[in-house]
């Protein structure tokens, strides 16, 4: 049995509250299950060198976990001292997002993701895409005359969701107990067009067949679509 008596293919409970700080032109906390993260999104009147000149934009995204955020302390990423599963998330957050702008309509501009884990119960690349899109979104509302219109900005919203296998049973959203003891663990990035984005799976000491794959991207593909139903509904009261 899952903890709380979750169902197999039950996510955590969510909730995105927004307009969390006031110097961000768009900001969301997410919280999935006990996993909570802080999204903001900030927009520069610049771009970087090798997109000077060529009047498209770019997004990029930043993501790190305070050091109470974990049940022992985890140092601060400091300069260039940032572990390799930062990185990698911060990528995943920025290719995500991406898909989410059309940056040729942007204009010379940088688009900041900003995501900062204040508590990790598994899954916090996920809550981060989430919750960022949402703070994405806000921030777009929220520009000046004469910055493109949203409508010609947002193409499509982006939702992500984990899913595992753990004692040979198909798991959505996954916690850390569960995440740590999995034998495949699996993360999903959809469109709300349905779309991948990316999906990012391996066996932990184990393997899985082709129906095991099916069923997972099957539960997963529910998962990201219950997300964008609730990012939209929270979208819509905010506007």
């Amino acid at each position: 049995m899952r903890p709380n008596n979750r169902a197999s293919t039950a996510l955590r409970p969510i909730s995105i509250d927004t307009h969390w700080i006031r110097n961000a032109s768009g900001s969301a906390l997410i919280r999935m299950g006990h996993t909570t993260v802080l999204c903001t999104c900030m927009i520069e009147q610049s771009v970087p060198p090798f997109l000077v000149g060529t009047g498209k934009g770019w997004l990029t995204a930043e993501y790190g976990m305070l050091p109470a955020s974990t049940h022992s302390r985890k140092p601060r990423d400091r300069g260039a001292k940032v572990d390799g599963r930062t990185i990698e998330i911060q990528r995943l957050i920025g290719r995500s997002l991406r898909t989410a702008v059309n940056l040729d309509k942007l204009g010379e501009r940088t688009i900041w993701i900003d995501c900062d884990v204040l508590e990790a119960d598994g899954g916090t690349r996920t809550a981060s895409i989430n919750g960022a899109f949402v703070a994405l979104v806000l921030a777009l509302q929220r520009q000046p005359e004469g910055f493109p219109p949203i409508s010609d900005l947002i193409i499509d919203s982006v939702a992500a969701v984990s899913v595992g296998i753990l004692n040979q049973e198909i798991l959505l959203d996954l916690e850390y107990v569960e995440d740590k003891e999995a034998e495949v663990d699996m993360n999903i990035v959809m469109t709300g067009s349905g779309k991948f984005v990316e999906v990012q799976g391996s066996g932990e000491e184990a393997t899985f067949d082709r129906t095991q794959l099916n069923q997972l991207i099957e539960i997963g593909t529910l998962g990201t679509r219950q997300i964008t139903e609730l990012q939209q509904k929270v979208l819509q009261k905010s506007s």
